[in-house]
């Protein structure tokens, strides 16, 4: 029977929140916030959704940049929620939800992002439709994710299979392209770092 990957996730995050700021499972997210937060300060629009938003310390930077912008966060995980609900008090909207079935209205927001989580997702399709569902027409979609290169993907994909972490796959430069080309025009794709990427695209 294959795994449950969202109850693992669920999980495996619970278990890791109380240190995930500081520990070595959240060190590749904290590695990305100085990339996305570049592109999140410039995009246009005050309605921002943090998709898989984990303990709330990249909201946190968004709204220390912008005081005005209205920040939603949505995670799988209460464990998670509870360390953003302490770090962001009433500044932000936090919701317990699942990235494949959004729990907002069509054109919700201006700006969508999503730091560190997309590997952990079985339906990544979904995940892009409905991010494109929620986004205002112009809006932005900003994924920031592992990267490896080839080699690298060959080794661990096959191994996630068996990860009981939730992780799912590791995409390739093309595949993301791909993905974002369903929904979404002006796609770009760079690397941040030596084993990350920065993607977005406009609905």
């Amino acid at each position: 029977m294959e795994p449950d990957k969202k109850q693992q996730s669920r999980a495996a995050f619970d278990q890791q929140a109380a240190t995930y700021d500081t520990a070595i499972q959240g060190s590749h997210a904290r590695a990305l916030y100085p990339y996305l937060l570049q592109e999140i300060i410039h995009a246009w629009g005050d309605r921002v959704l943090d998709l898989g938003c984990g303990t709330g310390a990249l909201m946190a930077q968004v709204l220390s940049e912008d005081a005005h912008r209205r920040v939603t966060g949505l995670d799988l995980s209460e464990g998670m929620l509870a360390q953003a609900r302490a770090r962001l008090g009433d500044r932000a909207n936090l919701v317990q939800g699942d990235s494949e079935h959004l729990p907002f209205p069509d054109r919700s927001f201006d700006v969508v992002y999503c730091c560190d989580s997309f590997h952990h997702y079985p339906n990544p399709a979904a995940v892009i439709a409905e991010v494109s569902r929620v986004l205002e027409f112009g809006g932005v979609f900003l994924l920031g994710d592992i990267w490896l290169p080839l080699p690298g993907r060959l080794v661990m994909n096959p191994f996630l299979r068996w990860s009981r972490e939730g992780d799912v796959k590791i995409y390739s430069r093309r595949e993301i392209t791909d993905l974002l080309g369903q929904a979404f025009h002006q796609i770009t794709w760079r690397q941040a770092g030596g084993r990350a990427f920065v993607a977005w695209g406009v609905r």
